[in-house]
């Protein structure tokens, strides 16, 4: 495992959060957290992968992670927990298994004579597709679950009853 691959893809990841943030127009005092949480969530999604865990498991945790984290930024920035978690979990999204999952259908609308090479290419794109799905699950589960479970209580709430005790 290469750490310094690593290191530079979860940069690189921040970078990409940062540009959805932009896109999104989302508040310039949130821009630095974004590029953090998202250089986060990339960097741990690839440093499990590093470890060959299963990729639907790496973006779980770093879609967590970031899920987690933006519930403390929407307290600290004093902005929606959304504003922080999208921008940073998009750089997550698989696009490559969807796009070759895209190929595959396309190969296989135009493939007639060889049965071999048919079940071939239709196990590889279902494969691709249900990585695509199963990804993007496991992302809006990461990302939602935090904010569901410390939605009952704010963390001003939270903070307001720790000072009383």
């Amino acid at each position: 495992m290469e750490w310094i691959a690593i290191i530079e893809k979860g940069f690189w990841a921040g970078f990409a959060a940062l540009g959805f943030a932009i896109l999104f127009n989302v508040p310039q005092r949130t821009l630095f957290m974004i590029w953090g949480m998202g250089a986060i969530g990339g960097l741990t999604k690839f440093l499990l992968l590093g470890f060959e865990m299963n990729i639907v498991l790496c973006s779980l945790a770093g879609a967590s992670f970031i899920g987690i984290l933006s519930v403390y930024a929407a307290h600290n920035k004093q902005a929606p927990p959304l504003v922080f978690s999208i921008p940073s979990v998009i750089p997550m999204v698989p696009g490559a298994f969807a796009y070759r999952m895209m190929l595959g259908c396309m190969e296989l609308a135009g493939t007639t004579s060889n049965s071999q090479t048919y079940l071939k290419t239709l196990a590889e794109t279902t494969n691709n597709g249900l990585k695509a799905i199963f990804i993007l699950i496991a992302l809006s589960a990461g990302v939602a679950i935090p904010m569901l479970v410390t939605r009952k209580d704010t963390f001003k709430r939270i903070k307001s009853n720790e000072e009383q005790e």
